[in-house]
């Protein structure tokens, strides 16, 4: 399945999460669903010593699928496998009318740069032409679009126009 895919991109603290929030409760307030993926570092947990879903983990399960009444999730443990690359995540996803992809900075797929001054980091638009826009907390020197880092509503409409919805 080819989903629609927008990515959020940026330096450690220039804003990313919180517009990915913002983002998913603009374009869902709309009408639309939307899915997420997250990249994080290698050593991050979704469940905790003495769970029996960890418990299961160590004792050497490949996938652990947790489920309620409200919810469920697959877990995948690598072992000595490679990270699978963002399409083969992709395609485990149920469809949706867009996926937003926090991080995921390399790939190729489209994307706006948060961005905030006192990070102090370069822009990442300037060497990528898959950064389509900017939105950053201060005017900046860029080619691309450029919003307010706060201005949901704009980056919502300027990221909905580009995957055509």
């Amino acid at each position: 399945m080819k989903h629609r895919i927008y990515g959020v991109v940026g330096w450690k603290n220039a804003g990313k999460t919180g517009l990915m929030e913002r983002l998913v409760t603009e374009i869902t307030g709309r009408g639309f669903a939307v899915s997420t993926v997250k990249h994080a570092h290698h050593s991050f947990d979704v469940d905790h010593p003495g769970k029996d879903s960890h418990r299961h983990r160590l004792a050497g399960a490949r996938e652990v699928l947790l489920a309620s009444g409200n919810r469920w999730a697959l877990m995948h443990e690598l072992k000595e496998e490679q990270e699978p690359p963002l399409a083969a995540l992709l395609d485990r996803l149920s469809p949706v009318d867009l996926v937003l992809v926090e991080g995921y900075k390399r790939d190729a797929h489209p994307k706006v740069e948060a961005f905030r001054a006192e990070t102090g980091n370069p822009l990442i638009a300037t060497d990528d032409p898959t950064v389509r826009a900017v939105a950053a907390d201060t005017p900046v020197e860029t080619d691309r679009p450029l919003f307010e880092l706060d201005d949901t509503v704009a980056i919502a409409d300027f990221i909905l126009a580009e995957v055509g919805l």
